[in-house]
């Protein structure tokens, strides 16, 4: 009898323990249904670093509607690091007071009274990259008063971050948004030393897969305990990693240098399409109050923005690389197909693209181009003279100038 009633007592204790700790128990899944396409946007770091303030972030939401990059589809003016105050007593962020002096809840407002939304930064660690309170210790805080303030998307950084471990980190962050309740996309910037593809798909909405972005088309800047890649070696930095992206979940290889005066008017456009191709966010970073008529051109180019907000999410694929020439492929809605020809070299490249003659499948999906059975119209995206009327029965022939590409889309005729 005494058996049974120790075994009852364990058994309750047992039941009653469990229940105490269920209280605890965090939800570590980011918020459902946000970022089902790449999100398109504005960030300031790259053009402008630390130098942010009210005035200048009102002026870009400003210019983001008059420039018709809102029409096109870009929704997100993200400010980045540097806009920390102190904490007050309690232990909560306050933003600078010289430099957002009506306050962050004021500033979404205006940004929201335009159609737009308003992203912020952070870091998982005690200080940001530059140096301002980190989120390490406060996640929960944190979390609540960019709910109260409105906040609509979180650039979460990795600097200053001893000790902890990247996805426990992200995690906490991610119950800490989903805890206060306002719908919040969550950027991972972990810089994919951790590979934050392979837990972030439930945590976060996108990652980091490589170091920083610098405004060239195909160098590496050596900063001695750090190094910026180029357009070129980032894109290189997506080869294996395609299989992981998908609506609410992306591959992020940092932010577009379009417009930034580096590149040439090709390399912006290479740039550009090629962050389409592989499903990236377009999050913009130049300065949009003083965009010349190229650079809006590129950024508002609505069809190729088209490959990149594609509804089935997939990122694409490279299908052949020769002589510094690449073709890559990108499977789209209702059977169409993106093709592109990325000329990486010093010189122009000729383009003889025989479509009876080329295999183009993407193996993680099972969808075949079939180009032997299958007839597309051609549509070249670059190109405001194609009026669509060429299709995949001809061979294709063009040139495409050094550091610049050639985007099509193929849509799907007869069988």
């Amino acid at each position: 009898m005494k058996k049974i009633i120790y075994s009852l007592l364990a058994l309750g204790f047992s039941f009653y323990a469990m229940a105490q700790g269920n209280n605890y128990v965090q939800d570590y899944t980011k918020y459902p249904g946000l970022a089902l396409t790449p999100p398109m946007g504005w960030n300031s770091w790259n053009k402008f670093a630390c130098n942010v303030d009210e005035n200048m972030i009102k002026q870009m939401a400003d210019a983001m509607v008059s420039t018709g990059m809102a029409a096109a589809g870009y929704q997100f003016i993200n400010i980045d690091d540097c806009w920390h105050g102190d904490r007050d007593a309690q232990g909560f962020i306050q933003p600078d007071a010289k430099r957002f002096p009506s306050g962050m809840k004021a500033l979404a407002d205006y940004v929201h009274s335009k159609g737009l939304k308003l992203g912020i930064y952070s870091d998982a660690g005690s200080q940001t990259c530059g140096g301002r309170p980190g989120s390490r210790g406060y996640e929960f805080q944190d979390a609540l008063t960019y709910a109260s303030w409105g906040i609509d998307y979180l650039k979460y950084d990795w600097c200053n971050t001893e000790g902890l471990k990247a996805e426990g980190a992200y995690k906490t962050i991610t119950a800490a948004l989903k805890k206060a309740g306002r719908p919040i996309v969550l950027s991972i910037c972990e810089w994919g030393n951790d590979k934050p593809w392979e837990w972030g798909q439930t945590v976060g909405h996108l990652w980091r897969t490589t170091g920083d972005i610098t405004n060239c088309f195909d160098c590496i800047k050596d900063h001695g305990t750090w190094k910026a890649f180029g357009t070129m070696p980032i894109l290189d930095k997506q080869e294996g990693l395609r299989q992981y992206a998908g609506p609410g979940h992306w591959n992020d290889p940092d932010m577009l240098e379009v417009g930034n005066g580096k590149l040439t008017p090709g390399e912006d456009r290479a740039h550009f399409t090629m962050w389409a191709m592989i499903a990236a966010p377009l999050i913009a970073g130049n300065d949009l109050r003083s965009m010349s008529k190229e650079t809006t051109e590129v950024l508002t180019n609505k069809e190729v923005i088209a490959l990149n907000q594609d509804k089935l999410g997939i990122q694409g694929l490279r299908v052949s690389a020769q002589d510094g020439l690449e073709v890559w492929a990108k499977p789209l809605s209702n059977g169409d197909w993106a093709i592109s020809f990325l000329n990486r070299s010093d010189k122009p490249q000729k383009v003889n693209f025989d479509w009876t003659k080329q295999k183009v499948y993407d193996d993680i999906n099972k969808i075949d181009a079939s180009f032997t059975t299958t007839t597309y119209t051609i549509k070249n995206l670059w190109d405001k003279n194609d009026k669509g009327k060429a299709t995949t029965k001809k061979t294709f022939n063009a040139e495409v100038p050094s550091h610049d590409i050639i985007a099509l889309r193929l849509t799907k005729s007869s069988r």
